[in-house]
């Protein structure tokens, strides 16, 4: 034996009970941090599934600039640390992910889905500083936009209240109104017919 190991066999003989308490706390903290890690991973990755598997959401992704992986990554590092209520290394929402990566590809993913985001609206400031958005064929996109706007308010006025039947007829009609109106939106041939 080394003189390390033989050190750290004379100090086991000399106080059993010390090293034996030392052990069980740093596997109990580490099987009660991996717990934590995984309560946080399955509750992150069910609020990332509500939330791209709902219809509207799938129709903007559909015709977004990112990809479905870059709206995931973006979502993980905007919206995750809300989940977690407490800050998060990038190493921590690298295994949040659906299929966990690396901090590295976690981090290429994000900056690719921000530059999609830069380049959109950049487009739209393009469009606007040309007078595009002056044109009325336009128009269809703009309401669209206004009746997103109440779908949102009328979830978030739902939130931690009983719904009415009323409540509920009326975000389903502006579901299935937004729904339509962004499936047809969202082929080139209706922007051509308008411009």
């Amino acid at each position: 034996m080394g003189p390390s190991q033989t050190n750290a066999y004379v100090c086991f003989k000399k106080k059993p009970q010390t090293f034996c308490a030392l052990v069980y706390k740093i596997v109990s903290f580490r099987h009660y941090s991996e717990g934590k890690t995984l309560r946080l991973k399955e509750k992150t990755q069910e609020w990332l599934r509500r939330s791209l598997d709902d219809p509207i959401a799938k129709i903007l992704a559909k015709n977004s600039n990112l990809t479905k992986t870059q709206l995931e990554t973006l979502l993980i590092d905007v919206l995750a640390e809300n989940i977690s209520e407490k800050s998060l290394i990038y190493d921590e929402k690298a295994r949040l992910r659906f299929s966990a990566v690396s901090r590295g590809a976690f981090n290429r993913t994000l900056r690719q889905a921000k530059w999609n985001i830069i380049q959109s609206i950049y487009t739209i400031l393009l469009l606007g500083y040309l007078g595009v958005f002056e044109d009325t064929r336009l128009d269809p996109y703009l309401e669209i936009a206004n009746k997103l706007q109440t779908y949102i308010k009328a979830h978030r006025d739902l939130l931690g209240k009983k719904a009415t039947d009323e409540h509920l007829r009326i975000i389903s009609t502006l579901h299935e109104e937004l729904k339509a109106s962004l499936e047809q939106l969202s082929k080139p041939r209706t922007m051509s017919e308008m411009l």
